[in-house]
C-alpha cells in the first residue's frame, strides 16, 4: 500500500507514529508498547518490563492461555517493500487479485537535503487475543483456536454479513467472491502449519528477516527472546481498543 493509499485511510485514523519521534525514544532507552494509529503514545515502560506489556490481557499468575501460543514480530526497519510476502501469500493461499492477507504500508516524509524518508509497515491479521471480530459474528464461523490461538474462519458457516469487517480494528479481512465468505491470514495454518511446516509462506520468502514467527510461550523461541532484548523497542498497534494484539512490532 503506497502514500496516495495510506492518505485515503487518515479519515479513519490509519497513521503510525513518525519515525523521528519513535526514534527519540529508542534513544531514551524505553520500549513503546502503545501506539495509537493516529500518532498518539499511549504509554511507555522500560524495556525491561517488556514481558508485563506482552502479557497483556492475561492475567496475572496464569500461564499462557495457548500452547503453542503462535505470535509474529516484525522488524519494521529491515523492510525494503520488495513485496516478495504477498507473492507468497497469495500463491500459498490462492488470495485474487482483489483481495489480501497481507500488506505493506509505506509513510513517507521528507528527510534532510530532499531525500525521502519512508518507513515500510508489513501488516496482517493480528490475531488478538480478545478478538472483535469473533465477539460479532453471529455464526461462529470466526473463531479463535483454543490450542494455537490463532483467529481463524470457517467459510462454511459464513452468510457474508461483514459484521466481522467493521469490528476488525485493523483492516484485516475481505470479502472473497469466489466463496462468498470473508478471508483473512490465518498465519498460513491450512495451507502449512496444520501439515508439518514451521513457518508462515510470508515469513520464509522474506529475504530481509523482517517477519519473525514463533511460540511466544517457549522462552527459548527466537520471537520470546527478541521480544525480551534489552534494547528492544517494542510496540503494537491499536492498543486503546483492547483487542490485544499477538502481533508486535520491534526496531531490532
Amino acid at each position: 500500500m503506497k502514500i496516495s493509499d495510506l492518505e485515503k485511510l487518515k479519515s479513519e485514523g490509519v497513521e503510525q507514529l513518525p519515525s523521528q519521534e519513535r526514534r527519540n525514544f529508542l534513544k531514551l532507552g524505553f520500549a513503546v508498547t502503545g501506539v495509537y494509529l493516529g500518532g498518539t503514545v499511549l504509554s511507555l515502560v522500560s524495556t525491561f518490563d517488556a514481558d508485563a506489556a506482552i502479557r497483556q490481557g492475561i492475567p496475572d499468575g496464569c500461564e499462557w492461555p495457548y500452547s503453542p501460543h503462535y505470535t509474529m514480530v516484525i522488524r519494521e526497519r529491515r523492510c525494503i517493500d520488495c513485496e516478495l510476502c504477498k507473492v507468497a501469500c497469495v500463491k500459498t493461499n490462492n488470495v485474487p487479485e482483489y483481495g489480501y492477507r497481507t500488506d505493506i504500508l509505506e509513510i513517507g516524509a521528507e528527510a534532510k537535503h530532499g531525500l525521502h524518508d519512508a518507513t515500510f509497515m508489513p501488516v496482517l491479521c493480528n490475531h488478538c487475543n480478545r478478538p472483535p471480530c469473533v465477539r460479532v459474528c453471529p455464526t461462529t464461523a470466526t473463531w479463535k483456536d483454543e490450542v494455537t490461538g490463532i483467529v481463524r474462519m470457517n467459510p462454511s458457516r459464513c452468510i457474508g454479513c461483514k459484521t466481522c469487517m467493521t469490528a476488525c480494528p485493523y483492516n484485516a479481512r475481505y470479502f472473497k467472491e469466489e466463496i462468498r465468505a470473508i478471508d483473512k491470514c490465518d498465519f498460513c495454518w491450512e495451507s502449512r502449519l496444520s501439515k508439518g511446516m514451521k513457518e508462515p509462506a510470508c515469513v520464509e520468502a522474506c529475504p530481509a528477516g523482517v517477519r519473525m514467527f514463533g511460540d511466544l510461550s517457549d522462552q527459548k523461541s527466537e520471537v520470546f527472546k527478541l521480544l525480551h532484548t534489552q534494547d528492544a523497542v517494542v510496540w503494537v498497534l491499536r492498543p486503546e481498543t483492547g483487542a490485544t494484539p499477538n502481533v508486535y512490532y520491534t526496531n531490532i
